[in-house]
């Protein structure tokens, strides 16, 4: 699980290293000594056992390096393994003249303790030692992996998976990357790969001073597995501290009256669909809303006579009834979409564009507005948009099919990427759901939720509990891109604290138990996934 903290794109990254060296603060030589220390480390905390040298019988390690400041890293990692007592070999990809003037120092240096044999591209190679080091490429790659380059992915892939591994058997126990395992796109998480060649991934993943949106975007989890940032000296980051903030407390109630917390309106439709509904006002109550209405058709009000007796029942059978509502200027904030009913939601827009009222708009709210000819006409600034990819499709074809489309170079377009020109060209936020969620605001400033590690997530319901979460937070008064950030963490903590099993009646009962922990948090890392990316 991921801590709140400031993500990085690759040239972000490229930007505070090239400040913090040509301020005479530090030089690339020794932010390169510093990365592969952290590696070694990293390894050495996560495999204790690394620690001692069995009798007679040294570890082994394999580090791969290649032809730019990657490859650097992995000499000095190299070197250091060596100088521990490991038995190390280094192989190289490419020449090493060709290396840029840091990587040769290490290069050289490693050189004057052990070889370095070249990788040939198209040969296979059995690999044995108990780890092997990925510093091929790292989040510097641009262009898919070449296909020549198969004979060597198979050769490791082989060796990772050989049941005989170890230092003896024929196989490799554990695979480290430097940065991102080789072939991933530090800026999407997509495969940068010709045709269907094999990438391994890695056990654990050392990168420095942030994560990358790669870390956390589409097949970046799975590939990086644990990833472990390292601090090198980097200037830290304005925003993190902030979001920890957030996360600790700042949703505490602070006394004054219930309309000092907001009242939100949660729109419900026909008889015999309110539960979608109810799940959203449930979620929207527990959240610390001071007042919450469900407002379903009169035929449905029956429906919903029934605990939690703290909602309160309006009927609304049209946009008229809803317009008159809403002059009412103490509701705050009203969820539009689940279980509503795409005509009925397509005609109760109208009275909630003509209001101004902040809003999450949902479910079949948004399937009525793909439907309109101009559907961004007069979305209220503080609204948010929570569509799952089929959604999102429907609402934004263009930037999906791009999504979708095979990467030909790097940076890939990523869902970070499609979620920021999403809200820059409707005007509003956009939460993109997801195992990879992703809320971005439409100047740009965006947030990765990272939520791979709950996969019982993923149950009917879970996304109205969402909508109802976020409603309660826009109508207590937090901006969209807070609102949706700060939802969609209690929601995947309460998740998390549930386990398999979960359904989403389960979540807003335990929501609760989120903001107490939250509270007595001095570090995010209990509840964290929301990150900020400026």
């Amino acid at each position: 699980m991921f801590t709140g903290s400031e993500v990085l794109t690759t040239a972000q990254m490229r930007a505070m290293e090239a400040k913090a060296i040509a301020s005479g603060r530090v030089t690339g030589l020794e932010l390169m000594e510093r990365a592969g220390a952290a590696v070694v480390a990293a390894m050495i905390r996560k495999w204790p056992e690394y620690q001692d040298h069995p009798s007679g019988h040294p570890h082994r390690a394999i580090v791969l390096c290649g032809p730019g400041n990657n490859g650097g890293d992995g000499f000095v990692v190299a070197r250091l393994l060596a100088e521990k007592g490991w038995e190390v070999r280094v192989k190289l990809l490419g020449g090493a003249d060709r290396l840029p003037p840091d990587a040769r120092a290490n290069h050289d240096r490693w050189r004057a303790m052990g070889s370095v044999n070249p990788i040939m591209p198209d040969v296979g190679e059995c690999y044995q030692a108990e780890v092997l080091v990925d510093a091929l490429f790292g989040i510097g790659l641009t262009r898919p992996l070449a296909s020549n380059l198969r004979g060597v992915f198979d050769g490791i892939h082989e060796a990772v998976h050989n049941m005989l591994s170890g230092p003896r058997g024929l196989g490799v126990d554990h695979v480290v990357a430097v940065d991102v395992p080789s072939g991933l796109c530090a800026e999407s998480g997509r495969l940068l790969a010709e045709d269907d060649l094999t990438v391994w991934g890695a056990d654990l993943t050392v990168t420095f001073d942030s994560l990358k949106p790669g870390h956390l975007l589409a097949d970046g989890p799975d590939l990086c597995r644990e990833v472990v940032v390292a601090d090198i000296g980097l200037p830290g980051s304005p925003e993190g501290p902030r979001v920890r903030r957030l996360v600790r407390g700042e949703i505490t109630k602070h006394g004054g009256h219930k309309y000092d917390h907001g009242h939100a309106l949660i729109l419900a439709g026909s008889s015999g669909h309110g539960g979608a509904a109810r799940l959203s006002a449930r979620a929207a109550l527990r959240v610390g809303t001071g007042l919450v209405t469900i407002c379903p058709r009169q035929s449905a009000l029956s429906d919903h006579v029934r605990p939690p007796d703290a909602l309160m029942l309006r009927p609304v059978d049209t946009a008229r009834d809803l317009g008159a509502l809403l002059e009412d200027k103490r509701i705050s904030a009203l969820c539009l979409g689940p279980g509503c009913g795409v005509e009925r939601a397509d005609g109760l827009l109208d009275a909630l564009l003509g209001s101004g009222c902040a809003a999450v708009l949902d479910a079949d709210a948004l399937t009525a507005l793909s439907r309109r000819q101009d559907p961004f006409a007069s979305l209220p600034k503080n609204c948010v948009l929570t569509p799952h990819m089929g959604e999102f499709a429907r609402l934004f074809p263009d930037l999906a099919e791009r999504l979708k489309a095979t990467p030909t170079q790097g940076p890939a377009y990523s869902k970070l990427d499609a979620a920021r020109d999403a809200a820059a060209r409707c005007g509003v936020a956009v939460l993109l759901k997801g195992p990879d969620t992703v809320i971005a605001a439409p100047e740009g400033r965006a947030r990765i939720h990272s939520a791979f590690d709950i996969p019982w997530l993923a149950t009917a319901g879970a996304g109205d509990v969402l909508a109802g979460i976020i409603t309660g937070l826009l109508a207590r008064g937090f901006e969209p891109l807070d609102a949706a950030s700060l939802g969609a963490l209690i929601h995947a903590q309460a998740a998390r604290l549930f386990g398999p099993g979960l359904i989403a009646d389960d979540l807003p009962d335990l929501i609760p138990a989120v903001l107490r922990a939250s509270q007595k948090s001095q570090s995010s890392s209990s509840v964290a996934t929301a990150l900020p990316m400026t």
